[in-house]
């Protein structure tokens, strides 16, 4: 008769395994014992095979009491009851009544579902008992196994420790197979060798003996049997040839004589592991011994496979953490690097941002001619600082550079000697990074640690920081150079130094717009003429570069060689109008220009001027009061027809003359206000009446109103009589 009971699943149980429930023949069917005993000795007249085999051991008698049938810890209890019911006549049942049946030495334990009925003569007398038993044994087991099945599937839900899992799953099947002793080995990364899961009932040195045991034919039976994808049965390890003599003397020492392992495989068909019981003595496996090891076998693939996705989804999430922090470091160092601009800051930041996060040491060098030189140098803490100037460092150093200067590629390796220790003591990493630009090698980055060797992250990182810290340096060079040629450049258009006028104290400033890459239109001069004259001029070339250079050093010599010919202002600009149209035959350029001449009077200066489309210069008398000069005159190189005159004033000791481009009173403020010649004006009546105040005056009024922010050239030139 088979028991089947009606087990409910787990929820989400038919998604985790499809051998839920248990197979309810995994324990094998349930007999019904029969026994009709007879009178007050209770005589067994007739039983059914079932009764001799289980409960009288196999002794196959009748016509003797029952008591000598069955083993003394069973007649406790089921005798008392025998008694009871055949004294009183009335039936009895007993659920769940556990008996120890067995012949001495290999008892078990079985429960049974027991009704004892009395049995009545013709006259209605009892006259004996019949015993009937539902061996309940089987059934007890299945819901045990479903209870501790349903428990490990919630520990796999959960995400519970594979070990805690795997543990807890043989100390199951050794519960509910008394004499058996579990291991679960898993595959390692490689997938070459078997790593211990557990085995929480076999001696700790037996489990690490086989921790590693290789993959393959002869290994055992776990080696072989997931060498074979198949189960595999020792039944005498002792005999067995896939024992290697090795693992035959630890299963000695073990005290196991048999074992079966079965292969643990993922729903795809990978190798997950082995499944092994182990027997104390020889023995050859039973069908209810190979269907428990196969229906926990499916629970540890499952909960494997569980483990190994929890694992690959948080590997994935902090590869894709790190990633993030990488790019962030990546972009924030490069960043920082770019905002350098100059070469050798761009080179001293990269070294302060790869410590320590990086590297605990770094050194940045550069080849110039034929030359290497160490640039920029950090350290993590003051006293590792000085190793990077240790002798036993720097030749070895100095050798690497040298090599990835040659070779353009990164090279890594180690220090034999840390500087401080004895020959043969703790050395250290190195890693030296090539530092490349538009297909040339100008330097490289030397990285030294004292407690890793260098992973294939770590150089990527590396890598990547130095290859966009060397375009911003070569950046940095390119624009150090331009910045350095467009200054001496502009330098060359602009007199070296104001001359010493007599009766007149100057001042003039200069200030390009941006970062000063291309020179700038903006000029002023002061130069002597005949008969005790005095040039004086400013002006703005339209543009920037070349062309506006070129464009200012022609008006300033044509002004030059042409004023000391001419006595009039007025034939003096336009004599640089032709020579500006000749100049500019083919382009749409225009100069803005004011120019005049001094000539020292007994009462201080008198000044000629002529304006061609130039801010209009400005007076501030010595009682602070400013007054605008706006004399006709239109754009030169725009059709300039030599229309309009000159203006003639007088400087007396403590009136100014100042004049200045456009890039001053259109200059904005950072919500976009314009700087305005009122503004100018304004500037000028609180200051003391000298040169400079009334210089310092404007540019400082300016600067603060644009928060040092202007778009273009300005320059400014101050006249005052003494």
């Amino acid at each position: 008769m088979s028991i089947r009971p009606d087990l409910p699943g787990p929820p989400g149980a038919a998604t985790l395994s499809p051998q839920w429930p248990p197979d309810p023949d995994l324990f094998g069917p349930a007999p019904v014992i029969f026994a009709s005993l007879s009178g007050p000795g209770h005589i067994v007249e007739s039983a059914n095979p079932a009764f001799f085999d289980i409960v009288c051991g196999g002794r196959r008698r009748t016509g003797v009491p029952i008591v000598e049938l069955m083993p003394d810890p069973a007649v406790q209890g089921v005798i008392d009851r025998i008694r009871e019911v055949y004294r009183t006549g009335v039936p009895h049942r007993t659920r769940d009544k556990r008996l120890i049946l067995g012949k001495s030495g290999a008892e078990q334990e079985r429960t049974f579902d027991l009704t004892y009925e009395p049995r009545r003569d013709a006259q209605g007398r009892v006259d004996g008992v019949v015993v009937i038993a539902m061996d309940t044994t089987a059934y007890r087991d299945t819901q045990l196994l479903a209870a501790e099945q349903r428990a490990l599937l919630e520990q796999i839900a959960r995400e519970a420790p594979l070990e805690e899992i795997l543990t807890g799953m043989a100390r199951t099947i050794e519960d509910l197979a008394p004499g058996t002793l579990v291991s679960v080995l898993l595959v390692d990364a490689d997938g070459r060798r078997l790593r211990h899961g557990t085995g929480p009932s076999l001696p700790d040195f037996y489990n690490e003996g086989v921790d590693g045991v290789a993959i393959g034919e002869g290994q055992g039976a776990c080696g072989t049997a997931a060498h074979r994808r198949q189960r595999v049965v020792c039944a005498d390890i002792a005999t067995d040839p896939l024992w290697a003599a090795e693992y035959r003397r630890l299963a000695e020492r073990a005290g196991v004589g048999s074992c079966w392992s079965t292969p643990i495989l993922s729903t795809d068909g990978r190798l997950l592991g082995t499944f092994a019981v182990y027997h104390r003595t020889p023995k050859t496996p039973e069908p209810k011994d190979l269907a428990l090891g196969a229906a926990f076998t499916r629970i540890a693939a499952l909960a494997i496979e569980r483990h190994q996705a929890v694992a690959a989804g948080r590997a994935s999430r902090e590869r894709e953490r790190s990633a993030r922090e990488d790019l962030a470091f990546v972009l924030e160092a490069s960043t920082a690097i770019a905002r350098e601009q100059h070469f050798a800051n761009s080179l001293r930041r990269l070294a302060q941002l790869v410590v320590p996060g990086l590297a605990q040491l770094c050194g940045v060098y550069v080849a110039d001619g034929g030359y290497r030189s160490r640039i920029a140098s950090a350290a993590a803490t003051r006293a590792e600082e000085a190793l990077l100037v240790a002798p036993e460092w720097c030749e070895v150093v100095d050798h690497v550079v040298a090599r990835v200067l040659a070779s353009g590629t990164t090279e890594t390796g180690s220090l034999d000697v840390r500087p401080g220790t004895e020959a043969g003591g703790h050395g250290a990493g190195y890693l030296c990074v090539p530092l490349t630009a538009r297909g040339s090698t100008f330097g490289a980055l030397a990285l030294l640690t004292l407690e890793r060797d260098w992973d294939g992250h770590v150089v990527a990182l590396a890598e990547e920081l130095a290859g966009r810290a060397a375009l911003s340096a070569d950046n940095a060079r390119q624009f150090t150079y331009r910045v350095r040629l467009a200054h001496d450049l502009q330098a060359g258009l602009l007199p070296p130094k104001l001359p010493q006028v007599p009766g007149a104290d100057l001042a003039a400033s200069y200030h390009p717009a941006g970062e000063g890459l291309d020179v700038g239109g903006d000029f002023y001069d002061v130069f002597p003429l005949p008969d005790d004259r005095w040039a004086v001029m400013i002006g703005d070339v339209c543009g920037h570069g070349a062309v506006a250079a070129t464009t200012t050093g022609m008006v300033r010599h044509t002004a030059r060689a042409v004023a000391r010919l001419l006595h009039d202002p007025m034939s003096v600009v336009a004599a640089i109008n032709d020579a500006l149209a000749e100049h500019t035959a083919d382009q749409d350029l225009f100069v803005s220009l004011v120019y005049g001449e001094l000539r020292h009077t007994t009462t201080g200066q008198a000044v000629t001027l002529m304006r061609a489309g130039h801010v209009p210069p400005l007076v501030r008398r010595a009682d602070g009061t400013v007054e605008r000069l706006v004399p006709p005159g239109l754009l030169l190189g725009l059709g300039w027809d030599g229309a309009g005159s000159p203006v003639r004033l007088d400087l007396h000791p403590g009136d100014g003359l100042v004049l200045v481009t456009d890039g001053i009173t259109e200059a904005r403020s950072p919500d976009g206000e314009l700087f305005g010649e009122e503004r100018l004006a304004d500037t000028l009546t609180s200051v003391p009446p000298t040169a400079t105040a009334l210089l310092d005056s404007v540019t400082t009024a300016v600067a603060a109103f644009t928060h040092d922010t202007s778009r273009d050239d300005q320059a400014a030139l101050v006249v005052t009589a003494v």
